[in-house]
């Protein structure tokens, strides 16, 4: 099973002093992306102004400028512990056991605009790119679409997305039975659904959690949907869409 986390815009500084090494992170076939994108933002960086405009940042926001200018050079740590915000609030990362850890190791990745798709322990430094970022004479999903949509491709076994769609754009997850893509919604008294905001990141972070502790040995999407029902977890079919994974739908 791959479990593919969303980042977060927000980062934790600091990390180990050994610097960036790309032949470090998981999935090497999306090396040659990660060196032009990494080289076109770090460049960028070297023109504050240009850069703060790029990613749509305030005065004082500059520091995002200067974790960009020293990609190459900056502390790293594993990604799971890079990111915080609502999601990675609610997996609480540091309080995981080993066992977890290692789980997470094994079956999770995150989708970063800067890296690709990069393993849960793969050290890499603290850093300003989203999925819709705009870089002078260089485009994400140009550069993203189709290296990683080969990569998902490839994965065996189930693939669960709790990507948001943002970053479904910049790689697609394959269209078979053991791919599915996750989206969080409320029931209201009506039954009428709705998708959820800051709550979709806070269930998507409980529910990854739960999994890194149950550590369950998943297959297909029944599979899923029988260790979500017995672990607490509303998982229901959604829409069937054309072309697309399968749906799922995380009531909350």
């Amino acid at each position: 099973m791959l479990l593919l986390l969303p980042p977060s815009e927000t980062k934790r500084d600091g990390g180990d002093p050994l610097a960036l090494s790309l032949d470090a992170l998981s999935f090497p076939s999306l090396r040659d992306a990660r060196q032009r994108v990494l080289t076109t933002t770090s460049e960028l960086a070297a023109d504050a102004d240009a850069m703060m405009r790029a990613l749509k940042l305030g005065p004082r926001q500059a520091a995002e400028v200067d974790r960009n200018r020293q990609l190459w050079t900056s502390p790293t740590m594993p990604a799971l512990d890079r990111y915080t915000g609502v999601l990675y609030d609610a997996l609480d990362v540091a309080s995981l056991d080993r066992a977890a850890r290692a789980y997470a190791a094994e079956h999770v990745a995150v989708h970063s605009a800067l890296f690709g798709i990069v393993g849960a322990a793969d050290p890499i430094p603290a850093y300003r790119l989203s999925h819709d970022s705009r870089l002078p004479d260089l485009r994400l999903k140009s550069q993203w679409r189709e290296p990683i949509r080969g990569v998902l491709a490839g994965q065996p076994g189930l693939i669960v997305d709790l990507r948001s769609e943002g970053y479904v754009e910049l790689g697609p997850a394959p269209v078979r039975p053991d791919s599915v893509f996750l989206r969080v919604v409320s029931v209201d008294s009506g039954g009428r659904r709705r998708a959820l905001n800051h709550f979709n990141k806070r269930a998507k972070g409980l529910f990854t959690r739960a999994l890194l502790e149950a550590r369950p040995a998943l297959e297909t999407r029944d599979d899923l949907m029988a260790w979500s029902a017995d672990a607490g977890f509303r998982l229901e079919l959604g829409v069937e869409r054309t072309a697309a994974p399968v749906e799922l739908e995380l009531v909350a």
